[in-house]
């Protein structure tokens, strides 16, 4: 054997031992994984994020997919001539957007990551949040700015744990009133209300970016961890997609999760960097 090859395999050894005591603490908990960005467009990242949660669910975790659809809802509204236009990170979504974003993410985006999922040897459930009256919703505060955005109130979680127990449950983030009117729901938010809601382990949050960043042109100044409270104080000087990733990573924690993680989903197999070293990566929120 050469002496690369011993190096190679004392590497992956060393790998698996610092992902032991890991496996063993995460083992039987929940992890809800917000799924996005980069992470959904490109096909080796697609493969590497299925074979991480598949993983995932083998080693004993009970990993919950959130998934948005925000550069395929746009491509789409752009294949159509309709306006795309965002506030405060939020989609403008009217009657028109909210058909065409839920023609998207439940029509198209969920049942492909059902389909990966499955063929990856994991059996996934695709959900949005009108089956079994998953997310109870009502319009967000600023309406008249972003239309047809819904604010999750509650989440039927008895639905969740019924389904996460022998499968993986894969959310697509639409959802409807009592009323019957479709809404758009941020996947950020639906990831955050999710998480609290079953009191996850950790909430993961899947994005383009490597974490939050003190100076937002400056990957250097990433910041690895902080507190909730603080997240809290800064949101209001938060802008772009970045604020309601924070303000979802503060809803989980004041919820019941234990903490939550904003990670640069353009790097392969940044599930299992996460969770299972000892660096992980990303902005890491705590209580």
């Amino acid at each position: 054997m050469s002496d690369q090859a011993k190096t190679h395999i004392e590497s992956s050894v060393a790998t698996l031992l610092e992902a032991l005591p890991y496996i063993r603490e995460f083992h039987g908990r929940t992890v809800v994984i917000k799924y996005g960005g980069a992470a959904m467009l490109d096909e080796a990242l697609r493969e590497a994020f299925a074979t991480d949660v598949v993983l995932l669910k083998y080693v004993g975790l009970n990993p919950v997919i959130v998934h948005g659809g925000g550069p395929e809802i746009t491509r789409y509204m752009e294949k159509l001539d309709l306006e795309v236009r965002f506030h405060d990170g939020l989609r403008v979504s009217d009657s028109e957007t909210v058909e065409v974003a839920k023609m998207v993410l439940v029509g198209k985006l969920n049942s492909e990551i059902v389909q990966r999922l499955n063929r990856h040897g994991q059996p996934a459930v695709g959900l949005s949040g009108e089956d079994g009256t998953l997310f109870e919703v009502s319009p967000v505060a600023n309406a008249e700015q972003v239309g047809f955005v819904g604010e999750i109130d509650r989440v039927e979680v008895d639905v969740l744990r019924h389904i996460a127990a022998d499968y993986i449950p894969v959310i697509a983030s639409s959802a409807s009133d009592r009323e019957g009117q479709s809404y758009n729901v941020n996947a950020d938010e639906a990831a955050g209300k999710v998480a609290a809601a079953l009191g996850a382990h950790k909430a993961i949050f899947l994005t383009d970016v490597v974490g939050w960043l003190a100076d937002p042109n400056e990957e250097s100044s990433l910041i690895s961890e902080v507190p909730v409270a603080e997240v809290e104080a800064r949101l209001g000087g938060v802008s772009g997609g970045m604020r309601p990733k924070l303000q979802a990573c503060a809803n989980a924690i004041r919820g019941g999760a234990q903490s939550a993680a904003i990670i640069d989903g353009r790097r392969p197999h940044s599930l299992l960097l996460e969770l299972f070293t000892d660096a992980g990566i990303g902005t890491m929120v705590a209580p």
